[in-house]
């Protein structure tokens, strides 16, 4: 199998596979709110990964909340942000028209609620235009939701500078960072955000963990009540599973140059190689900075389900957009955005790489598409 849809999900890193065992199997198995040994042994593992964390992020260690997922983190992070924010009167959200599902969900929860919510198209290149969001950045401005890096194209958005205008004009910024992380340099002295999300399945760790940073001074209600987590997110905490983030994430970090470096030239080469052999070939968003691992492909005159399924057959795993909207008809929404027919948005797919990626998987994607595009055309038409 060659494995290329490391945006919807990564394989759990060895190092993290034989941490969880450990944790599972040698007990260790103490509430961490518990005052007992086993109860305080388990809070100080929890605190050192959170330590770990914040170390990562360039943050404090409280400012550090760990959460079920990226797409809880988020949904924590804006209801939360909003519920609390300082000035009731403000009743306007600012986003993207390109942000994951889970995150345009939440929103369009809080614009039932009353929120007045501007959603931003970005420009053919796939990024939203700083002076765009600027412009929306009026006085009634309550709280500003824009990604790091958009998981379908990998287009990088501009966040640092958004972050510094919210932080000038006193409005609460949040950073959908979850395709970022293990990708770019992801510090606060990057994006100097008041809320950062990240799920760590998208770097290596397991599905079912992820954080929520929360900047001192700023006030998020919690979604599901309780004393754990600074009173951010009640329930008892998932000890190894926090751990398994923490570790996961700071090994991807530690190795970011060499892997950015190695895995951007194996997807240049990848998408020099099928513009070069196959005519009616665009990679979405190609124009602007992305990150180094995604390559959007559109294939003119194809059905991207037909290509994808072409491509499974021989073991090739990739996507026709984000995970959770795979198996539905609707073309994405992202590529609409940026202006696709829905025929184009149809015909697009998403090749996501990772560490394990070699110059032989390059070579027999290349080969695979090579030999079925040109039949699943021949279908379409």
């Amino acid at each position: 199998m060659t494995y290329w849809d490391y945006n919807a999900t990564a394989p759990v890193r060895p190092e993290v596979a034989s941490l969880l065992a450990r944790a599972f199997s040698q007990g260790g198995f103490g509430n961490a709110s518990s005052v007992h040994q086993e109860g305080r042994a388990a809070r100080a593992r929890l605190d050192a990964a959170r330590a770990k964390v914040a170390r990562v992020l360039g943050c404090e260690p409280k400012e550090v909340s760990f959460t079920g997922s990226g797409s809880e983190a988020n949904a924590l992070a804006l209801v939360g942000a909003w519920q609390e924010r300082p000035h009731p009167e403000r009743r306007r959200i600012v986003t993207s028209a390109i942000e994951h599902p889970a995150l345009m969900a939440t929103v369009a929860q809080l614009e039932h609620a009353g929120a007045h919510v501007v959603r931003l198209t970005p420009g053919a290149d796939g990024r939203v235009r700083e002076s765009d969001v600027l412009a929306a950045l009026t006085p009634d401005t309550a709280l500003c939701s824009l990604q790091w890096a958009n998981n379908e194209t990998g287009v990088l958005q501009p966040a640092r500078e958004v972050a510094r205008a919210c932080r000038e004009r006193g409005i609460l910024f949040h950073t959908d960072a979850v395709q970022a992380a293990g990708k770019v340099p992801m510090t606060s002295r990057e994006v100097d955000a008041d809320l950062l999300s990240l799920s760590a399945h998208k770097f290596g760790g397991p599905p079912g963990v992820g954080v929520l940073m929360v900047r001192k001074g700023v006030d998020v209600r919690a979604l599901t009540p309780g004393h754990q987590e600074g009173g951010r997110r009640g329930g008892t905490q998932n000890v190894p599973y926090a751990e398994a983030l923490a570790l996961a994430l700071e090994l991807a970090v530690a190795e970011l140059p060499e892997t950015s470096a190695r895995v951007g030239a194996l997807r240049d080469a990848f998408e020099r190689e099928v513009l070069g052999a196959l005519p009616g070939v665009h990679v979405n968003g190609g124009d602007a900075p992305r990150v180094p691992n995604t390559s959007n492909l559109r294939f003119d005159d194809v059905e991207g389900e037909a290509l994808l399924i072409a491509l499974d057959l021989d073991g090739i795993c990739v996507s026709s957009g984000a995970a959770c909207a795979s198996g539905t008809l609707t073309p994405s929404h992202v590529l609409r955005a940026m202006g696709l027919s829905p025929a184009q948005a149809r015909g697009s797919l998403r090749f996501s790489l990772g560490p394990a990626t070699t110059e032989a998987d390059v070579a027999r994607v290349v080969s695979a598409l090579r030999q079925h595009v040109p039949g699943v055309r021949a279908l379409a038409g």
